[in-house]
């Protein structure tokens, strides 16, 4: 599971997720990726599970990059806790992800191949997501 090393505070605030992305709108390592239509919390399980999807589409061939990190606590009180005494324990972690940001590329494997295993991965989300492809290949995806 992806989560920071070291944080320089254990509990955070989490911003409000309004407007588009700011970059990583287009592609910059593969040839395919993940481009998501709605703003959302991503978790570090939702990261994992939509990773082993491709990577077991992809078996040995092909490369994938990841383009979000979970770097934000998310807290929670216990359950049966009553109104009060303070913001809860961090629970898992958590990436701010805007609208048009592209999360998951993949290259070096064919269109077929790599709209399957995109098109998997896109289940795995609570949001909307789409492919895109570099521009070259657009015609073909």
């Amino acid at each position: 599971m992806l989560m920071p090393k070291r944080v320089k505070f254990r509990k955070s605030h989490r911003r409000p997720l309004r407007g588009m992305s700011k970059g990583a709108k287009e592609l910059a390592f593969g040839d395919y990726g993940l481009q998501v239509l709605e703003s959302f919390w991503m978790t570090a399980r939702q990261i994992e599970a939509v990773r082993m999807t491709i990577s077991r589409h992809l078996k040995k061939g092909g490369k994938m990059w990841i383009r979000v990190f979970p770097d934000v606590p998310y807290t929670k009180k216990p359950a049966e806790t009553r109104m009060g005494k303070g913001k809860g324990n961090p629970e898992y972690w958590v990436a701010g992800v805007k609208r048009g940001r592209v999360i998951f590329e993949i290259g070096g494997v064919s269109k077929e191949l790599a709209l399957d295993a995109l098109r998997a991965a896109c289940h795995k989300l609570p949001v909307k997501a789409r492919i895109v492809a570099r521009e070259g290949l657009e015609g073909e995806a």
